[in-house]
């Protein structure tokens, strides 16, 4: 765990170097991380991070979707980044409401980002704009809903 802060960072200082809107927020919580990006930044951002010279986040692990029904707004996506230059792993989230669930694709920045779209689209509906083939993934194509989702019916679809 890092004792600097969080401003001293090197990613929070490059992002903000490069462009202080990026990032809405920044935290840290257990030497990891946390990167809060409006959805209107995040493939620009997305690009920075894997292009910098100075980070190289060329790795996305993972992403990961959230919903936090009945909250707003609705759900978050998490992109779980590496940078084998910097040896750090950052997380960045997006926050989407609701009733617009609905965030660029990565896929141009990081092409391993195509299934873990995928498998968000399929299982929590997240509508991923611009990614080259947005279908179910697990669930059968002629199936009803989004079976992640909190106010899914725990019986199945009716």
């Amino acid at each position: 765990m890092t004792s600097e802060p969080i401003a001293n960072r090197i990613v929070v200082r490059r992002l903000q170097e490069w462009d202080a809107a990026s990032v809405a927020q920044a935290l840290e919580f257990r030497g990891e991380l946390t990167l809060t990006i409006p959805r209107e930044q995040l493939l620009r951002t997305a690009d920075f991070l894997r292009t910098d010279s100075q980070l190289e986040f060329s790795f996305l692990s993972d992403i990961s979707p959230v919903d936090r029904f009945p909250m707003e707004p609705r759900f978050e996506v998490n992109y779980h980044l590496l940078s084998l230059q910097l040896s750090e792993r950052i997380r960045l989230k997006v926050r989407l409401s609701g009733g617009d669930p609905v965030i660029p694709s990565v896929t141009s920045v990081w092409s391993g980002a195509n299934w873990h779209e995928r498998e968000a689209f399929d299982l929590f509906g997240i509508q991923f704009t611009g990614h080259p083939d947005l279908r179910r993934l697990l669930m059968p194509d002629e199936w009803e809903g989004y079976p992640l989702r909190k106010d899914y019916p725990v019986e199945g679809p009716r």
